[in-house]
């Protein structure tokens, strides 16, 4: 298995066990509360989005990952959606280490 779907598995087990949290609104919310310890924005999300989901993650120290598209990370989670922000430090940290080996890929 490419290390790509190994991280898009393990947002879908993130997913199951309640830990991923999406929405705009509902995540910029989270983030000003320090509840998300993870973000995806894909790099086809719209400029104003990004900007504000990078501007946002910069400022509160949250790790980002862009690799993925809009369909990748919809997919890995069942629903149509475009950022997707995990709230579990566990879940968080092995993404980082994850999504940290895969860009060499």
């Amino acid at each position: 298995m490419e290390n790509k779907d190994r991280i898009l598995n393990f947002i879908g087990l993130a997913k199951r066990a309640g830990k991923v949290t999406t929405g705009e609104d509902i995540l910029l919310n989270a983030i000003k509360k320090n509840k998300i310890k993870f973000l995806f924005i894909p790099s086809d999300a719209g400029k104003a989005s990004y900007k504000k989901f990078m501007d946002k993650s910069s400022y509160y120290g949250i790790p980002v990952n862009n690799m993925f598209v809009k369909n990748d990370l919809s997919n890995a989670i069942g629903m149509k959606r475009t950022i997707i922000g995990i709230s579990d430090s566990g879940f968080a940290k092995r993404l980082n280490e994850m999504t940290n080996n895969c860009k060499g890929t």
